[in-house]
């Protein structure tokens, strides 16, 4: 019986990693103009001090967007990106973690 749970867990943990992956890169990239500003149009910051995105895990990308947006994150510029965040549907942010994390 533990055998069948355990098997479970994991294919339930595998699915739920794969349904946190599911941004759309192109509808990421049309959205991410705005974030080219300081995170530079390849994803390669062109201020110093910021950081790059290109090639980021997905789905560290989607949890900090969503950190700023919650205000978790705070210092430094943080007031910056909580805006810009809260401009941001679930949709827009799973995008744009696809976006950014397929950039090569």
């Amino acid at each position: 019986m533990k055998k069948i749970i355990m098997g479970a867990m994991v294919v339930l943990t595998m699915l739920s990693g794969q349904a946190l992956a599911a941004g759309d890169a192109g509808a990421g990239e049309a959205k991410a103009a705005v974030c080219s500003a300081c995170h530079g149009a390849d994803g390669i910051a062109v201020i110093p001090g910021y950081p790059n995105l290109k090639g980021q895990n997905e789905q560290y990308l989607a949890s900090s967007i969503n950190a700023y947006k919650q205000g978790q994150r705070t210092g430094g510029l943080a007031a910056v990106m909580q805006a810009q965040a809260s401009l941001l549907s679930d949709a827009d942010i799973a995008n744009l973690a696809a976006y950014y994390a397929s950039l090569k």
